[in-house]
């Protein structure tokens, strides 16, 4: 038994699984993987996933938060705001006081909380720009769980996130197995056993690549993620326009068969 009998997830892209793809087109992601653990094969156990990508903090605080709050599992997790601090001249602090106004609310409810920190971008070309906002906004996020009480998982200090085979190529979510390793990270911090680690090794590969290769690499990402964000951004759209929550209701936890995958260890 791992004490928790419902669970909803609420944020953005990072919650809703992409880039973590299961045959039918749909995402699974970190937090898919969290309820079949937290689950642990009972059937009444239930869960809902509201996450959908694109969301900036103030609709997933007036669009999801409401449902949580009336649903009142016994775990909530968000991770939000990230898409607000990456625009230009956006004010962190304001963000982050948002934020809080929702982790409060549900904490006031008695609701257990595990907010997420954003991760370090030291190490990834072209987006290490922002890494001194996802600091300062880090920084609020744990002073923020000390006020409430909240748990945290610091994706900043996740060493197995710093390898660039836990990113997908936009640069800005993570692979399968980036998404397998959050999920066994975010299941310790709640205390709840798990028959993997996060920490386990990645496997050895044959040597890096060369500054040729990283910088057409960066020109491919720009052209291909970097200035369709800018188009839409500039346009007032949002990659989530037209999508629905893929599990709206909190609802029994079926097992989809690729959950066998959850503890086995990264391919080279």
């Amino acid at each position: 038994m791992t004490g928790y009998n419902s669970y909803v997830a609420i944020g953005d892209s990072f919650t809703e699984g992409l880039n973590d793809p299961l045959p039918d087109g749909s995402f699974r992601g970190w937090a898919d993987r969290l309820a079949e653990i937290l689950a642990g094969g009972r059937p009444e156990f239930a869960y809902a996933n509201l996450a959908i990508r694109g969301k900036l903090l103030a609709e997933i605080m007036s669009e999801q938060l409401p449902i949580a709050l009336e649903t009142r599992p016994d775990l909530v997790t968000v991770c939000a705001g990230g898409n607000d601090i990456i625009v230009p001249g956006a004010d962190v602090d304001a963000v982050a006081a948002a934020f809080e106004e929702g982790i409060g609310a549900l904490r006031g409810a008695g609701i257990e909380v595990v907010i997420f920190t954003g991760p370090d971008t030291k190490r990834m070309s072209v987006m290490s720009i922002l890494r001194g906002k996802v600091a300062i906004y880090n920084a609020h996020l744990w002073a923020i769980a000390e006020r409430h009480g909240a748990k945290v998982v610091d994706l900043w200090a996740m060493d197995a996130l710093h390898d660039v085979r836990a990113w997908s190529d936009d640069r800005l979510h993570f692979t399968p197995e980036g998404h397998r390793r959050i999920a066994l990270r975010t299941a310790e911090a709640l205390g709840v056993p798990t028959p993997a680690d996060w920490r386990e090794p990645w496997p050895e590969t044959d040597g890096h690549p060369n500054w040729l290769t990283l910088r057409r690499s960066d020109l491919e990402w720009t052209r291909v993620h970097l200035l369709p964000w800018i188009r839409r951004h500039l346009r007032g759209e949002s990659m989530g326009d037209g999508i629905t929550p893929k599990r709206p209701r909190l609802t029994p936890l079926v097992e989809r068969p690729a959950a066998t995958t959850l503890i086995e260890p990264a391919e080279n």
